[in-house]
């Protein structure tokens, strides 16, 4: 009897495994199981703030068509524009249009390879090494080991607005560049967050469409002045209406352009990235704070606003112009973010 009602018990206890699976307690063990599971699942419901999860980068190809659809924009508006002129003025041969194409190519050859050395100049930069500001060189080497890139080269731009920015063509070939006024201003938490911010825009690789579009619309911007003041010191005549109209709509162009190839959600994830890289958001959330305040009372007197795009904030004055070129978001919404990302994950 006993070897029947062992066989007995065993078989229930299979069919209640298959149907209830390894919660089922065994025989002489009632409520074995039940406890453990309860207590697996009191210990799942206490709140636990969640670790930092890994950025994620766009692909390297993304800025390269950009690019491609940028270039393609601007060779379109320069055509039509050069066309319409000569077409005015008696000058349109077939002679004149591989002329003009010879030299757009040339153009875009040249913003490409020679585009972060032009903003480099038109700011003064100055690159450095390690023995002439250990702080700055050391915290960028730093974020670039823990951002797993190559290290940039270093500059310092000479101005008391506290700003910084990043270019180059691509990782091997990145600048990262702090003015003298942010490095007075923020505490060593504070640069780190800007420099992983700038180094994030590297790892993005957002440098090379910022770098170019806005080398290009600075350009234009320049172009469109020199129109506008041969106009106003020239001879009157149609010709100068003509000129007239040229230098109010390439500004506007060169403006566009930098919108179309810019977008503003790219400060709101280089703002995330570099918060993950140092694992410390409000120290960014800090820098933005003091740096949006010292460049609305400090404004940068020297380099071009079409150029704004490439800075951290906004280091121009709120002009009209200046307005024209603006593709970062409100300052308190990136905080916002910021403040919101430190809550949500831990490491604060």
């Amino acid at each position: 009897m006993g070897l029947k009602k062992k066989s007995y018990e065993d078989k229930l206890d299979e069919e209640l495994r298959e149907k209830f699976g390894d919660k089922v307690s065994q025989p002489g063990k009632e409520g074995t199981g039940t406890k453990k599971s309860g207590a697996k699942a009191k210990k799942s419901k206490k709140p636990s703030k969640p670790s930092y999860p890994k950025p994620q980068y766009q692909s390297p190809w993304l800025p390269r068509i950009k690019l491609f659809f940028m270039f393609m924009l601007l060779w379109i508006l320069v055509i039509v524009i050069v066309f319409a002129l000569a077409d005015y003025f008696g000058y349109f041969t077939i002679n004149f249009f591989i002329i003009l194409v010879s030299l757009l190519i040339v153009f875009n050859i040249a913003i490409y390879y020679l585009s972060d050395k032009m903003v480099l100049r038109a700011y003064n930069a100055k690159i450095i090494k390690e023995k002439d500001n250990p702080r700055l060189y050391n915290a960028v080497k730093s974020i670039s080991m823990r951002a797993e890139l190559p290290m940039p080269r270093v500059a310092i731009v000479p101005t008391s607005t506290p700003n910084a920015f990043a270019t180059g063509r691509n990782p091997d070939n990145a600048v990262v560049a702090a003015t003298e006024g942010l490095l007075e201003m923020l505490d060593d938490d504070e640069l780190e967050g800007v420099i992983a911010h700038e180094m994030a825009h590297v790892k993005n690789r957002d440098i090379l469409v910022m770098t170019v579009a806005s080398t290009a619309a600075m350009i234009i911007a320049f172009a469109a002045r020199m129109i506008f003041f041969q106009m106003l010191f020239g001879r009157r005549g149609d010709a100068n209406i003509l000129l007239l109209l040229v230098a109010a709509i390439t500004a506007p162009i060169a403006a566009m352009m930098v919108q179309f190839a810019i977008s503003r959600s790219r400060e709101y994830k280089a703002d995330r990235i570099g918060a993950i890289i140092i694992q410390k958001p409000l120290a960014l959330a800090d820098a933005l704070e003091k740096l949006e305040s010292e460049n609305r009372r400090r404004p940068m007197r020297s380099g071009d606003p079409s150029t704004s795009s490439l800075f951290i904030v906004n280091p121009f004055s709120r002009g009209s112009f200046v307005a024209l070129f603006s593709t970062h978001p409100p300052i308190k919404e990136r905080i916002k973010r910021l403040r919101k990302m430190a809550e949500q994950y831990s490491y604060l």
